[in-house]
């Protein structure tokens, strides 16, 4: 499994594969874009846990190697991206404070641990 994110709290980890993105939401998304390309799929949606792109600038994804492009994963890459663009253009941005960032890192870091654990118990 390969793990792409700009979530500081995924630097320490225990994950084999890991992609730490010095960038912003739209930077993960554009990076596991290029991974899909290369012929991973997405084992969680881009847009999970509800939280909008103009509400958090943390974002995790978790990918799995395949033999093939797998056109639902580039679809859903590329949607994700639409998306955020379109929340990206209609908002200001925004300088929070050290304590909601946490906030936002703890949020992406437990939904993602939630998705981590149900693939692994799939397997």
């Amino acid at each position: 499994m390969k793990v792409i994110s700009n979530n500081p709290l995924f630097k320490e980890n225990d994950f084999s594969d890991f992609n730490f993105i010095d960038g912003n939401y739209l930077d993960v998304l554009k990076s596991a874009r290029d991974y899909i390309h290369k012929g991973f799929s997405l084992l969680n949606h881009p847009l999970y846990g509800s939280v909008k792109p103009n509400e958090t600038i943390y974002r995790t994804i978790l990918l799995k190697e395949e033999k093939a492009l797998d056109e639902n994963s580039l679809m859903l890459i590329e949607d994700a991206i639409t998306f955020f663009n379109s929340f990206e253009s209609n908002s200001k941005p925004k300088n929070w404070p050290e304590r909601i960032l946490n906030d936002f890192q703890y949020i992406d870091k437990s939904l993602i641990m939630e998705s981590f654990s149900h693939i692994s118990n799939c397997n």
